[in-house]
């Protein structure tokens, strides 16, 4: 069946953010930085992802597990104010800057995601971006692999909104996907959290006087790890590109949830707060012009636009190239976040919180200068993107002195509760 709709045309930006995600936010606010008209285009009713609407509410290191801070820029900027209105869970030798000595600590924090939520709202208007919550894009209008504009959907009806540069921050590659930019789809374990308080942890944050202890990961549906540890016998791993495997998900895990409470005492215990987004990690990613490799820690890319650290284990370094985030033949499209091209293990380490903040910084700053040059955004000149990069306190490249000589004895610095 065909059905046409009309569809209003609205308006016409410099560049359009799809995705208000922590990536998706990155892009919108660096792209307004730079003196562009920017619209961001989030489906839900709160911007930060995975981070708020997710309850993954945990910045990873931003540092190699020595004392070294890896990760700055924007990263930096978003992690404070992810707690600045909020509580934090910063270790004390990272309080006052980076502590150097081989400190062991590492510079990683939990925050509030819904006041995260409110202060992101505040971070992006006050920039001057342009926001649209509650509407849905359904459909990239393509012409001779150039992206015109969009087509959503809102309470207002079909609208239309033309743009010169398009960042998919969506989280799960659609625009790329409906565009027909080649992508690759990913893999996602059974994993459900919610957010629960129960009368322990409401004394143990009144005796501390420390709010962070009031909730926690309590009440699970699915509890498969990171790795797939847990994972149900037999169970398939889901890709999350359907709404069918969303649905499933879904439902599978309420049920779960309610099971695993059922048999508790009813007054002793509550979830404070349900995922309004499916918990996925990997759904696709663009099939870049690179995709980043596990065995490129400690290698050099001179296209990198961000240095980043592994979350999981001390010293792991890599370098984020450019050409992870576009696909030669599409001029004016480009992606940042969890939808990088990375394989294996280098997905996580590049999907996480501060990396997709830093692939957004750079795909705002890349748009931006595109427009400038009038160039296709895989031509761009990379040597003045970096610079601008670094002027913004981004670490381009890792100091080769942070490369281990030898195998330290102390390599695992497992971040425990990240999934």
């Amino acid at each position: 069946m065909r059905i046409e709709r009309q569809a209003n045309h609205v308006k016409n930006y410099d560049i359009i953010v799809v995705g208000g995600g922590v990536a998706g936010v990155a892009a919108a606010v660096s792209a307004k930085r730079m003196g562009k008209s920017v619209l961001l285009i989030e489906k839900t009713i709160g911007l930060g992802g995975l981070a708020t609407a997710g309850l993954i509410n945990l910045f990873v290191p931003l540092c190699n597990g020595r004392g070294i801070q890896i990760i700055k820029g924007m990263a930096e900027e978003l992690l404070k104010l992810a707690v600045k209105y909020g509580y934090d869970t910063i270790p004390e030798q990272w309080k006052n800057g980076e502590p150097g000595n081989g400190e062991k600590n590492r510079y990683i924090t939990r925050f509030s995601a819904p006041i995260f939520t409110l202060a992101l709202t505040e971070f992006v208007t006050n920039a001057g971006v342009e926001l649209l919550f509650d509407t849905v894009v359904t459909e990239p209008v393509m012409e001779n692999h150039i992206c015109q504009g969009l087509v959503v959907e809102n309470k207002t009806g079909c609208e239309y909104y033309g743009a010169k540069m398009v960042v998919d921050a969506s989280g799960d590659a659609d625009v790329l996907f409906r565009a027909g930019v080649p992508t690759v789809d990913g893999k996602n374990y059974h994993t459900y959290l919610t957010m629960g308080a129960d009368l322990d942890s409401c004394y143990a944050a009144y005796e501390s006087k420390d709010i962070s202890k009031l909730y926690g990961y309590k009440y699970k549906g699915g509890c498969a790890a990171l790795n797939g540890a847990n994972q149900p016998e037999g169970k398939p791993t889901r890709v999350g590109a359907t709404v069918k495997d969303i649905t499933e998900y879904v439902i599978e895990n309420h049920l779960e949830c309610l099971n695993h409470i059922k048999e508790q005492d009813r007054m002793t215990r509550t979830i404070v707060t349900l995922p309004t987004m499916p918990q996925f990690r990997e759904i696709r990613h663009i099939d870049g012009d690179y995709t980043l490799k596990t065995e490129d820690a400690y290698k050099h890319f001179d296209d990198s636009v961000a240095a980043i650290c592994d979350f999981e284990r001390r010293d792991y370094l890599y370098e984020v190239p450019y050409r992870t985030m576009v696909k030669t033949g599409f001029p004016n499209l480009i992606t940042a976040g969890r939808t990088a091209a990375a394989d294996g293990y280098a997905w996580d380490v590049l999907r996480v919180i501060p990396p997709a903040i830093l692939t957004g910084q750079a795909a705002g700053v890349a748009c931006a200068m595109a427009i400038d040059a009038q160039s296709d955004i895989c031509k761009i000149n990379v040597t003045k993107l970096q610079q601008i990069l670094e002027v913004q306190k981004v670490m381009i490249h890792f100091d080769d002195k942070l490369v281990p000589q030898r195998e330290q004895e102390d390599t695992d610095a497992h971040v425990e509760g990240h999934f």
